[in-house]
């Protein structure tokens, strides 16, 4: 019988931000990660359950993928995914490491496949670095689902690797193709979009009413 989360131990604190706090917990089954809602302020409950509750679907997604957490409970105030042991990109940097960006690239791939799109890859902090070197995904609040061929779809696929071979153009800059350095080179009308009206008003909400300590919208460390 599987153990209750109501006797799961916090091990280690992740992170903490105004949409929950996040923690390393253990139970009889072993190390996992606990998204809790608990602490977030009651004006702020809405929209973090909304994210969570995003973010739980998305791993439904991606359900069975290597190198991606797993649902393993969500309750409407926590959300507990599988652990993944090793580092953020920006704490292990893979550089100069082409199999790193390869193994990347075809993980994309099986997400794009099952019709998710990340839509926050450009935060170093959602790529990881596992124990034995292979890329890891995490942080699926804001993915997207759809069908994977839809214009759409396709679109977010792009932006999404789009934000891979920017990392790859800083940490392994020798290996980007041509196809590679054209992909780069081209901005769709959506990134022109974000950057023009989303990403201004992001930066107001994230710095000036959520307080958030750095421009990546992680929020300050506990």
């Amino acid at each position: 019988m599987p153990s209750s989360p109501d006797v799961a131990i916090e091990v280690q604190a992740l992170k903490a931000d105004s949409f929950g706090r996040i923690a390393l917990m253990r139970d009889a089954r072993g190390l996992f990660v606990r998204r809790d809602l608990r602490h977030v302020p009651l004006w702020l409950r809405v929209p973090a359950w909304w994210l969570a509750r995003r973010e739980a679907r998305a791993l439904e997604q991606v359900d069975g993928l290597p190198d991606m957490p797993q649902l393993l409970r969500w309750g409407g105030g926590r959300l507990d995914r599988s652990y993944m042991e090793g580092a953020a990109m920006y704490q292990r940097p893979p550089r100069g490491d082409v199999a790193y960006f390869r193994r990347a690239h075809r993980l994309l791939q099986q997400l794009h496949r099952r019709g998710l799109a990340h839509n926050d890859l450009a935060k170093e902090a959602n790529w990881l670095v596992l124990a034995d070197g292979r890329p890891g995904i995490i942080d699926f609040q804001l993915a997207t689902r759809g069908r994977p061929r839809s214009g759409w779809m396709r679109l977010l696929a792009r932006e999404d690797l789009r934000h891979l071979l920017k990392h790859k153009r800083t940490y392994c800059p020798q290996s980007l193709t041509p196809v590679e350095r054209r992909l780069l080179k081209r901005h769709s009308w959506l990134r022109e979009a974000w950057f023009a009206t989303g990403k201004p008003v992001y930066r107001f909400v994230t710095r000036r009413l959520l307080k958030w300590e750095d421009n990546e919208g992680q929020g300050p460390k506990p």
